[in-house]
């Protein structure tokens, strides 16, 4: 796999798991206690954006290293 694709993949599954791994650290006001005023109940307390970050990182890599041998593996025969 040359570098260029391996970025790309790399770079398109980590948006993807962004979505599956933001609202595993979401709290919301209500579960808080402190909602603001003008706001819904289901916003947002606090996010923990760099937190989400770096395990949607190790989910990404966990998966490009599948991905990357299934690829690998197929691209010998």
């Amino acid at each position: 796999m040359q570098t260029s694709v391996a970025c790309a993949t790399f770079f398109v599954l980590w948006f993807i798991t962004l979505f599956a791994v933001l609202p595993f650290f979401a709290q919301t006001q209500e579960e808080a206690g402190d909602v603001v005023p003008g706001t819904p109940e289901s916003a947002p307390h606090k996010i923990r954006i760099w937190k989400v970050f770096f395990v949607n990182t190790i989910v990404t890599t966990i998966a490009f290293v599948v991905v990357y041998t299934v690829i690998a593996s197929l691209g010998r025969y």
